[in-house]
């Protein structure tokens, strides 16, 4: 087995890069224009071929907006329960349509594929652009599934500081914990992409800031898959992903 890749126990799946939001801290900048996304099938042959040769622990699909493809996000999660994957997460900003029977049948579709766990973007960010009432619908929904949810803000400078973004985060996470949903730790934006230009002045840019999710180079722990299915020095349209492992190497 290739020695940096021993310790893989986690698969994440960047289904698209197109989004029904435009946030001011979004590190992937601007979301406009995008079209391309990842198909399920190609990606649930990759999970299965994954879990045959390590064991993973964790599979994650997030975005974009991964819910404006519901049913490769399905096809996934499909996936990651039948082989054996215990712990099953979406990140998603709840806003994909506003159709009341189409968001029951995609939050029933997610449930009954293998989803376990919803970590759902609610924020002074994301609401700046994408309505509550939609994403209040699919929480419901989610929440009558029995899949666990948790709230998952974005905060800014850090949980406990009071800058009016933060403000505006707590009385919006207030209606959502108001009807039972639970509130997770949520994350730290980091100047990164739209970040690094429209919130600028919380930052320090003359500081070298670490992106918390980059795995060490050398000692590759998840693997994540792009939109045009490309994965560290490969891509899964063209090549087995045992293959891609086994032959990477650090750069």
């Amino acid at each position: 087995m290739n020695k940096y890749v021993k310790n893989l126990n986690r698969i994440e799946f960047l289904v698209t890069l197109a989004c029904t939001g435009h946030c001011k801290h979004c590190s992937e900048g601007d979301h406009a224009g995008f079209t391309e996304h990842l198909d399920g099938t190609c990606a649930a042959k990759a999970v299965d071929d994954i879990c045959h040769v390590y064991k993973i622990d964790s599979l994650m699909v997030f975005g974009g907006e991964p819910l404006l493809y519901p049913e490769d996000v399905c096809k996934i999660f499909e996936a990651g329960k039948k082989a054996g994957i215990r712990r099953r997460d979406l990140i998603t900003n709840g806003y994909f349509s506003k159709d009341e029977k189409l968001i029951q049948e995609v939050a029933e579709q997610l449930a009954k594929n293998g989803l376990n766990r919803l970590l759902l973007s609610v924020d002074a960010f994301h609401q700046e652009t994408i309505p509550l009432e939609p994403v209040m619908a699919f929480a419901k929904c989610i929440q009558y599934t029995g899949i666990n949810i948790e709230l998952s803000p974005a905060w800014l400078v850090s949980q406990d500081d009071n800058n009016p973004y933060n403000v505006k985060t707590r009385e919006i996470l207030k209606l959502f914990t108001d009807v039972g949903l639970g509130l997770g730790t949520g994350n730290v934006i980091w100047p990164e992409g739209n970040a690094r230009i429209y919130l600028k002045d919380y930052f320090n840019l003359s500081k070298e800031y670490v992106n918390p999710y980059e795995d060490d180079p050398r000692d590759v722990k998840s693997v994540s898959i792009e939109p045009d299915g490309k994965v560290l020095q490969g891509n899964i349209y063209q090549d087995n992903i045992i293959d891609i492992l086994e032959n990477y190497r650090p750069m």
